[in-house]
């Protein structure tokens, strides 16, 4: 094969890569992303949208699947905020997303590379539900896209998809786009305005960082309820440290990095909710 077959070849199967749009502020999900210990690329995204761009060395240096690690990611990110999580990823053979909101189960789609659909119809309904958009013209618009159609490839599904989160306020910068890979992403991402650098600094540096915003009145995507009449019990927050220690085990018996840190957030979003109330005990 010669070296411009080889490249032509490399261009019909796109490298690995992926996007994580959550509907927050960039100021409210930098605290949470931290602890995702990835270094990434935080932009706005629309009006009430951010995206996090990854670097990818999950997939592109210890060779984890590329859907494994944004579901992961995209749990941990959810299950401490009040506002969900979006992810969209692709590789080589598929693509699809996951779409993340509290401690409910995640829901997903998925289409091969040639465009086949090959998730549930019911997922795109709830996922539909779950974001608030249009019940009649987004979802005719996202069962299109579970339906064979021979003229579109995965990567086109996902800019449907894509044109749909534009109506529910989505507005992804130039040459964040399906297909792109990591690197290519991250310079797109490098040249927006007001972008932030997101680097894991330890696990010391990233709590004392959150309950700074949380004394500072700058309320994190963590602590959101601080003070308020929505404020853990120590019961919830022992649950939530309950959990996280079994998923934190059981992604490292899996190798998967997106599932370690959803476990280590749990764990850390319980352990921050025990110190707050004991250091925080009303007069």
């Amino acid at each position: 094969m010669s070296t411009e077959q080889s490249r032509t070849a490399r261009q019909a199967r796109p490298a690995p890569g992926a996007l994580l749009l959550c509907r927050a502020e960039p100021e409210s999900v930098a605290p949470a992303a931290r602890l995702l210990r990835e270094d990434m690329l935080l932009a706005s995204a629309g009006g009430e949208w951010s995206v996090l761009v990854p670097e990818g060395r999950p997939w592109l240096e210890r060779g984890e699947p590329v859907d494994q690690v944004l579901t992961g990611w995209a749990t941990a990110l959810a299950v401490g905020a009040p506002w969900p999580v979006l992810a969209l990823w692709w590789d080589a053979d598929h693509a699809g997303y996951t779409l993340a909101a509290g401690f409910r189960r995640p829901v997903g789609y998925v289409w091969l590379a040639n465009g086949t659909p090959a998730g549930e119809d019911e997922a795109m309904r709830t996922f539909a539900g779950r974001l608030g958009l249009d019940p009649v013209l987004d979802v005719q618009s996202l069962d299109e896209l579970t339906r064979p159609d021979s003229a579109a490839d995965a990567w086109a599904r996902m800019r449907g998809l894509i044109a749909v989160l534009t109506r529910a306020g989505v507005s992804l910068p130039l040459g964040l786009a399906p297909g792109e890979d990591a690197d290519s992403l991250q310079a797109a991402a490098r040249v927006q305005p007001h972008i932030r650098l997101i680097e894991w600094s330890g696990w010391r540096d990233a709590l004392r960082a959150e309950l700074d915003a949380v004394e500072g009145g700058r309320l994190g995507p963590w602590l959101p309820w601080a003070g308020g009449p929505r404020a853990p019990t120590p019961t919830l927050a022992l649950a939530q440290v309950a959990a996280g220690l079994p998923l934190t085990i059981w992604g490292l018996r899996r190798h998967s990095g997106g599932w370690i840190a959803a476990g280590a957030v749990l764990l850390a979003h319980g352990a921050l909710a025990l110190a707050y109330d004991v250091t925080h005990v009303p007069d």
